[in-house]
Order: C-alpha cells, then structure tokens, then sequence
C-alpha cells in the first residue's frame, strides 16, 4: 500500500478508538519512519501503514498500543523500584541515554558494549571498581606518588575506561529489565539479556527483528527525536510507578 503523508493526519483522526493526542505527538517526533521495504524484518509486516518514496511508513495506532504495553511493563518496575539497564550506542541515541540513566540514577550504556557486560557481571565490575577508585585516588591528590610519566600513563588509563565504564558505575548486580535501542545493532547485549532470562524493552526500527524482545516498541529508532521521545515516556511511566507505590503505603 502506498500512502501520502498528507493523508496521515486524517487517517489519525478517523480512528478514534486510541489517544490521539499520543498519536500526534508520535507523528510529530517522526516515529512512523522505518526503512525500505528490502531492509524490512518479515516480523514488522503487520506494524506497516504503508509507503512514501520507497520509505515505509509505521501504523502508528499500532506503535501506540506496543508503547502501552511497555509502559505498563515499566510502570511496574517503578513500582518495585525494579533496575533498568538502558544501552543505545548509536550516535543518534547516546544523549537520551545519558539523560534517561542520569534521571533515574541507572546504569547505562551510551557507546560500545563489551561483551560480557552481563554474563560475565563479576569481572566487568571489577574493572568499574578499578575506575572508580583510581578517579578518587586522582580527586584526593594520591597520584603525586607517581612519576610525571607514571602519572601521564594513569590518566590515560582513566579516559580509556571512562569510555566504556563511566555508565556503569550504577550497576551493582543484575538489571531486572534492559532497554535497548535498535535490537539489531545491540545483538550482544540482547544476546546476554536473553540468555540471562531478562526482560528486553525496546525501541526497534523496521530492520529489526520483534520477536527478539519482550516488549518491543516499532518505531523510528534512528532519529533523535524519536529516541528522545520513547526514552522520555520511559522514565516518565518508571517515575510514576514509583509515584504510585508511595501514595499506597
């Protein structure tokens, strides 16, 4: 099916039966972008509105209905105070994921992932704990012990495990969800999660496989405004199951 995207918006407003307001706001962000039709995943077939210039175009009611399932998924979480691991190394999603893991206080991964991140938790978290005390060593003035080019060598050291560590540092024992950012280029992570047995949240573009997560959201995952949007409703719908478990009590 071939759809002008002039036609969008009343295709929108004659479906009343969802929140148009979160379906606009999803136009809005450009989330009904996906791929090509050639690099489409046979999985997303059911999730495709139609075609402008050879772009598919997502069923946004549908993207909507797959947001509120995550969202109640997270809600959740919030409610428990359940962990989320959120990874997205792709340069259109490294600030929203930096934002999100710095909003909720959560471990985050905003460039590569190393394997073992996961399965192999205990070294991974020495390397974090190594990190984090040669920076306190650094703060308190302990590296003045050292040559001038031990110091250089040191500092060095820092920038390098900065790169790969600084969002862990939260990670204190295994996530009770990950959120990734298309499944496709984070393979490994999805990999560990799933082989650990947990829960995958996801924002996964048309080339992405559905069926590799447990709550998959499809949508515009290359984009920064669409990542930005989805991770925000994330940390809003965690938030507020937080909210909600204290008004119980």
């Amino acid at each position: 099916m071939t759809v002008n995207l002039v036609d969008y918006p009343s295709y929108m407003e004659k479906n009343k039966t969802s929140d148009l307001n979160t379906v606009d706001a999803l136009f809005t962000a450009g989330a009904h972008f996906g791929f090509v039709k050639s690099r489409r995943h046979p999985s997303h077939k059911p999730f495709i509105f139609g075609t402008k210039n050879k772009i598919e175009i997502f069923d946004l009611e549908k993207t909507k209905m797959s947001l509120d399932k995550a969202l109640e998924f997270v809600k959740e979480l919030g409610s428990k105070n359940a962990s989320i691991l959120f990874v997205g190394g792709k340069s259109e999603a490294k600030e929203a994921i930096e934002k999100a893991g710095m909003a909720l206080n959560f471990p985050y991964v905003a460039g590569r992932w190393l394997g073992g991140t996961l399965t192999n938790f205990v070294e991974i978290r020495k390397r974090v704990n190594k990190l984090e005390n040669r920076l306190v060593e650094k703060e308190k003035g302990e590296l003045a012990k050292y040559t001038k080019k031990e110091r250089l060598l040191i500092d060095r050291e820092i920038d390098r495990m900065k790169i790969f560590f600084t969002g862990l540092s939260n990670l204190k024992g295994m996530p009770q969800a990950v959120f990734v950012v298309d499944t496709k280029r984070e393979y490994s992570a999805v990999a560990e999660a799933r082989a650990l047995n947990i829960p995958i949240i996801s924002l996964v573009g048309s080339d992405c496989n559905l069926l590799d997560s447990t709550y998959p959201i499809p949508g515009n995952d290359s984009s920064k405004a669409s990542i930005a949007y989805f991770v925000d409703q994330v940390v809003a719908a965690y938030k507020a199951g937080q909210l909600s478990s204290v008004l119980k009590v």
